[in-house]
């Protein structure tokens, strides 16, 4: 049995031991009321749920194989992201409850509020190789085994999908050519990549039962008496499967028909496989020749995988300084100075800073970097900072000033959690990695026809199909399904 608190979305169990809890009054029930983060998660399940039921309608009342593989694929996608944001949710409550009980527990240590910054992770130039029999590439014996294939990327809370590629012996590589970009990771990301295929040779229509057993009907009975059946199994106008009278035909159809993709194998990426360059990974697979959805993998898949911290591309801190150029004991100059990435940029003025002017002088802040701050003078109330960098194998150190003790302190705490982000984000604040932002995704269901110098090349496909045309061939399809389909496409990426 479970209690359920009407301010919120929260399912406590009845009898646990934080109802327990709750009722000795050592917890507030207001520690479960939704904060804006788990209204905005919240929001996302709303969203995918109602995507995931459109999905399912168009799945029902597709003809077509290309639009029943998309339509099955989405769906896919909705229910992995459900999960995902649920999950999501789950963790923030307890983390909200054991933040509660940390600060109310009496024997609890202090507690090192630091943590490292988030960044952006961006996989790109997805390729999979493919090792088939000599006998299937060169010489084109066998049958023609067929998939669809598509990736799913999971990072935290963030699902994406890519293109879906119609796979065949005419192809060596699997070529995925999506950039995908995750937003909030942290060091500590897992990234787990995974293949689905499906076998496209069967048919997946609604009403495609129907009409091979009324094909079967027909020819068994007679022209006269199998005209008439066929006239009563086929869809009509009206309906996915009617008699042309507005009668549902009772027979028994699949809640959800159509294609089932299945993980033909998958790998989890973290920080150390991140390198500014293509690079191949180890790929694990569940699947086996005796499987419809089987391709032949090599067992690897190559990519670009680049993370951006938000140190290396958010300034940290700004503000007016005093620096000492030279060996002159007086030549205090005041600059407007920017911690950003692996540098402590001095502009003359904010004004030069914002027009991107070259800065009159550049402190390397690295790894290496050794800083400490140090009473100017006994009079004096201000402290100044120390930057040592090594130049060329010679000690260089720069000497800043700050307006109060206070100025010093927010200071070298910037740097300080600097540091400690490099130490996290490691090769990926050696330098600033490029990520290219990822093109408008095509709202298109349909993916042209690979061919070889074996198969008939398909034609060119002149301008890609909307989403809603190729709706609007089926006519079971309602105006709100075309809707829900139309804004999925746009707010995919």
């Amino acid at each position: 049995m479970f209690c359920r608190n009407q301010s919120t979305r929260v399912t406590i169990a009845r009898g646990s031991a934080l109802e327990m809890e709750l009722r000795r009054g050592k917890f507030r029930q207001s520690i479960f009321m939704d904060t804006p983060q788990d209204s905005d998660i919240q929001k996302k399940i709303d969203h995918e749920i109602r995507m995931r039921e459109g999905a399912c309608k168009l799945l029902a009342a597709c003809s077509q194989r290309d639009q029943a593989l998309e339509a099955s694929k989405s769906l896919l996608t909705c229910n992995a992201r459900i999960m995902a944001y649920m999950s999501e949710l789950q963790r923030m409550k307890e983390a909200q409850v054991m933040q509660r009980v940390a600060r109310r527990s009496s024997d609890a240590g202090p507690m090192d509020d630091r943590s490292p910054c988030k960044g952006k992770v961006a996989i790109s130039d997805l390729r999979i190789p493919l090792m088939w029999k000599d006998t299937e590439y060169f010489k084109n014996k066998g049958e023609l085994h067929r998939c669809a294939v598509f990736c799913l990327l999971h990072l935290g809370g963030e699902i994406f999908d890519t293109d879906m590629v119609m796979v065949d012996r005419t192809l060596t590589d699997i070529c995925f050519d999506n950039t995908i970009v995750f937003n909030e990771a942290s060091p500590g990301f897992e990234l787990r990549l995974e293949l689905y295929s499906c076998c496209t040779e069967d048919d997946y229509s609604a009403g495609s039962t129907p009409r091979k057993l009324a094909s079967k009907l027909s020819s068994s009975l007679g022209r006269s008496s199998g005209k008439k059946m066929r006239a009563v199994l086929e869809p009509g106008a009206c309906s996915p499967i009617s008699n042309g009278s507005n009668a549902q035909l009772l027979l028994p159809v699949p809640p959800v028909p159509g294609p089932k993709y299945h993980v033909l194998a998958h790998t989890t990426l973290t920080l150390s496989h991140v390198q500014d360059s293509f690079r191949t990974h180890d790929l694990t697979i569940t699947g086996n020749e005796e499987c419809s959805y089987w391709l032949p993998l090599y067992g690897s898949a190559c990519c670009r995988l680049a993370a951006q911290p938000h140190c290396m591309t958010q300034q940290m801190i700004s503000g007016c300084l005093r620096v000492k150029l030279g060996g002159d004991p007086q030549g205090w100059t005041n600059v407007y100075g920017v911690l950003k990435g692996t540098s402590l940029f001095c502009y003359h003025r904010q004004e030069d800073m914002e027009a991107n002017v070259e800065p009159l002088l550049t402190i390397s802040i690295n790894k290496e970097t050794r800083i400490r701050a140090a009473e100017r003078d006994p009079q004096s109330k201000a402290q100044s900072i120390c930057i040592s960098n090594q130049y060329g194998g010679e000690d260089v150190t720069h000497t800043l000033v700050t307006d109060s003790r206070e100025d010093t302190q927010r200071w070298m705490e910037a740097f300080w959690q600097q540091f400690f982000d490099m130490s996290q984000w490691k090769q990926c604040c050696d330098e600033l990695m490029k990520i290219d932002l990822p093109s408008p995704r095509r709202p298109a269901l349909v993916t042209a026809k690979q061919g070889s110098l074996y198969h008939e090349m398909a034609p060119p496909l002149s301008a890609p199909p909307s989403c809603e045309g190729l709706l609007l061939q089926d006519n079971a399809v309602s105006a709100e399904i075309r809707a829900l389909l139309s804004s999925y496409y746009s707010d995919s990426y």
